[in-house]
């Protein structure tokens, strides 16, 4: 019996997707739970399993194909695993050819495999029997029919991966290459540019002194660590606990718009960017303003690890409040972040350097960090964009107002 391979059921967000690998070919054994095929979305790349032991039969998507919602990809021929490599039983086949050559007009055959061998348009002697001498079974012929309907998926594949595969034009030492784009470079393109055209989006900067924190990690890291069954102190914790204290006190920094309607947010569900092989991913952390500093390090460090192995689910990609982006990971001093809608902010983080400051008169030596909110003017005045910034950046540069709420 076949049994259809389908899409996932994809959420809202996610409108289709496109097969990036078959990790099995017709005709190979597959066993239930196994994975079979991946599917790659503009979020996530979502990874299909087997749902019962048997052999691929025939794939109606194939590489670079685009897929919706629950569509069928291909089918398992259920029970068909034993015929799925025939040569490697030359022993069983072996009899049936014996007793063609001892004057067998038609291979033996189980009555209902000629019958489904007749409907097909199976021809016998092609089939090798795994029956008791050589017998061709039902199975057998099941599994013939199965390579038959996919033989033109087969034979298509090559000429889908070509088309896929990059383009190099060399013209003496002056080469080019042409490459398709990813769904989540695609996808990333288009978000940017309807917040571009959608948004009357502004950019405010100020700066901390990170001397505070820097001491306090320093002095309770290793600590931390322990307590915490490994989870390291690092910075993004203190930036995620002041910015949800922000949004507490400017509501409008947390809401988005819907038509002509502003939705207020009683909660922070804090998107923090993470960096992974297939470009930037934003996991979301949930209810990030009931988190402890080690909760949202241990949240951060699964995401990614998540993304590093491309484990991400969907579902923890979805929505958001508000974002962090960090930069300074790689070297930013400064930038201009790009909301995310249907948010109405984003904090930027950027590079931690060792400058010459005037405090009290004198001229002293301070880690700073500048820090952009982009935000859409639509819902946000300047004055509240600039006030939250300014907020973030007391209780960052006095990490215990976080504690005393002050």
């Amino acid at each position: 019996m076949a049994i259809e391979i389908k899409a996932p059921t994809f959420p809202e967000s996610v409108a289709d997707g496109t097969v990036a690998t078959w990790h099995k070919q017709p005709g190979d054994a597959v066993k239930r739970d196994e994975l079979i095929v991946d599917i790659e979305t503009d979020k996530v790349v979502l990874e299909v399993l087997a749902t019962a032991d048997g052999v691929l039969g025939a794939i109606v998507k194939g590489e670079g194909d685009t897929v919706l919602s629950d569509e069928v990809l291909g089918s398992i021929v259920e029970g068909g695993a034993a015929a799925a490599a025939p040569a490697a039983a030359p022993a069983a086949a072996a009899p049936a050819a014996a007793a063609a050559d001892a004057g067998e007009e038609d291979p033996v055959a189980a009555p209902a495999a000629r019958k489904l061998a007749e409907e097909n348009g199976i021809d016998l002697a092609t089939v090798a029997g795994t029956g008791k001498g050589g017998r061709i079974t039902k199975e057998d012929v099941v599994a013939a029919v199965a390579n038959k309907k996919s033989a033109p998926a087969a034979a298509a594949k090559p000429a889908a991966a070509a088309a896929a595969a990059p383009v190099v034009v060399a013209a003496g030492d002056r080469t080019e290459k042409r490459v398709p784009m990813t769904r989540l470079r695609a996808k990333i393109a288009e978000r940017l540019v309807e917040a571009q055209s959608n948004m009357a989006m502004l950019t405010t900067f100020n700066e901390v002194d990170m001397t505070e924190v820097m001491a306090l990690r320093s002095k309770y890291k290793d600590l931390f660590e322990k307590t915490h069954n490994g989870v390291r102190l690092g910075f993004m914790s203190f930036f995620v606990k002041a910015a949800t204290e922000a949004l507490k006190r400017f509501p409008a920094v947390n809401a988005s718009i819907d038509g002509n309607d502003i939705v207020y947010h009683g909660y922070a569900d804090v998107g923090v960017a993470v960096s992974s092989d297939r470009g930037l991913v934003v996991p979301v952390l949930r209810n990030a303003e009931s988190m402890s500093l080690a909760e949202i390090e241990n949240g951060i460090a699964t995401f990614g690890k998540k993304a590093r192995d491309g484990k991400l689910a969907i579902e923890e990609m979805t929505g958001g409040t508000f974002t962090i982006t960090n930069g300074g990971t790689f070297g930013s001093m400064m930038s201009t972040p790009i909301v995310n809608p249907p948010q109405a902010a984003i904090l930027g983080m950027h590079n931690i350097i060792q400058r010459p400051m005037a405090i009290n008169g004198q001229v002293v030596i301070r880690p700073m960090m500048y820090l952009a909110l982009s935000y859409d003017h639509r819902l946000i005045d300047g004055k509240e964009a600039v006030t939250f910034l300014v907020t973030i950046k007391n209780l960052l540069e006095d990490p215990s107002r976080l504690l005393l709420d002050i």
